[in-house]
């Protein structure tokens, strides 16, 4: 196969991934086919074994995908904040009224957790990979930082995070869902709400 092929072949596998990532983070894992995905990609459902050795092999690096891009907006809005207003940034961006309705290219962890623990160990470990990543941004934005009890504080953090959106995401009350996110927001940070 020439360089061009591979180039191909290279491009058509980013593009399913890509794709994969934002479908299972809107339609979740259980309500999302290989046969979906390929389409959504403008693919036909044949080729994705040219590609993947499985159905779950394409979901854990889907997942892997959609947590590095979570990572990677977090990072990026912290480092835009003010100094010492990385974390409250963060936040804002997080418990928002924009995250809140555009789970397909948020966070995977509040669109896909409830699922997580029936995927394949593969798909869980992407998954794990990436959270342990959030925590530590997180914590870095933190100011404790380094202190003792930065790291259970960034985890009490991203756990409310990731809850209050659950939450806000599952009811039909959009007063009850605002409520959810300002409440959780007040909470995490008490001196900027």
């Amino acid at each position: 196969m020439g360089r061009t092929a591979n180039q191909s072949k290279e491009a058509t596998h980013e593009r399913i991934v890509e794709t994969a990532a934002r479908v299972i983070r809107r339609s979740g894992y259980g309500g999302t086919s290989v046969a979906d995905i390929m389409k959504e990609a403008g693919l036909t459902h044949g080729g994705f074994y040219a590609h993947f050795a499985s159905r779950e092999a394409m979901l854990a690096e889907a997942a892997d995908r959609a947590g590095a891009e979570a990572v990677s907006l977090s990072t990026r809005v912290a480092a835009d904040a003010p100094p010492e207003q990385g974390l409250d940034w963060l936040l804002r961006a997080y418990l928002s009224e924009e995250h809140l309705k555009n789970p397909e290219i948020g966070c995977p962890v509040a669109a896909l957790g409830s699922e997580m623990p029936r995927q394949a160990p593969e798909v869980r470990r992407a998954a794990t990979r990436r959270i342990k990543e959030m925590i530590d941004v997180i914590a870095r934005q933190s100011p404790d930082w380094g202190q003792p009890g930065a790291h259970e504080n960034a985890l009490m953090t991203a756990a409310t995070m990731v809850g209050a959106l659950i939450m806000a995401r599952a009811v039909d009350d959009s007063k009850l869902s605002d409520a959810l996110l300002k409440a959780a927001l007040e909470h995490l940070t008490p001196a900027c709400a």
